[in-house]
């Protein structure tokens, strides 16, 4: 775990609808971990994360990320829909996605669907594969390199138990390597997980 903080939240409130989410957030990530956002549907857990990646402006409250952060360049933002285009190839959805951030390496992006068990299906259009492989599609980005911060939103949806082995040691190895990882699910990965849980328009954090 890295000394210095990635990210400071403070005093963080939401109302969305006339309805309050969650109020009096209040916790430090560093490089190293991995947070957990839970809680029952409808809590703002989808609503934490896109605040958390500026996605979301409407909120009350303090967000410091490090001083010496480009979000747009350190940060993967994972909704929890596959966010791809059907008429695309698994590759072709890679490369544009790669392309918005600058990058671009042909090798590096059969490597990552390779690794989530989508080799052989690279040109194949992403409108004839099934939930569960659309979603490794998506998940393939977290095999490219250069992105500390992962923001993911229910990454184990749609996914079969050998997949979810699979994303968990993902995860681990990226906390082990230094990167922050704050995901939203109803799974907790492991013990030393730290938990966000929201409900009833309160906040608590889970050491």
């Amino acid at each position: 775990m890295s000394e210095h903080p990635l990210l400071t939240v403070e005093a963080l409130a939401c109302e969305r609808d006339d309805r309050l989410l969650f109020r009096d957030l209040a916790f430090t990530a560093r490089g190293g971990d991995i947070w957990q956002v839970a809680g029952p549907n409808g809590a703002g857990k989808t609503t934490l994360l896109r605040i958390l990646a500026g996605l979301f402006g409407f909120y009350e409250g303090t967000l410091s990320w490090h001083q010496d952060l480009v979000l747009r360049q350190a940060m993967l933002y994972l909704g929890h829909r596959p966010g791809l285009r059907e008429e695309l190839s698994p590759l072709e959805n890679l490369t544009w996605l790669s392309a918005l951030h600058g990058q671009r390496d042909d090798n590096a992006l059969l490597a990552a669907l390779a690794a989530v068990g989508l080799a052989g299906f690279e040109d194949l259009p992403v409108a004839h594969l099934s939930a569960g492989q659309k979603r490794r599609v998506a998940l393939a980005r977290l095999w490219l390199p250069g992105k500390p911060i992962w923001i993911l939103d229910e990454p184990f949806t749609a996914i079969d138990a050998e997949g979810i082995a699979l994303v968990e040691q993902r995860l681990r190895h990226h906390a082990e390597q230094g990167g922050l990882v704050i995901y939203t699910s109803h799974h907790r990965l492991a013990a030393d997980t730290r938990q966000i849980l929201l409900g009833r328009g309160a906040a608590r954090v889970q050491p």
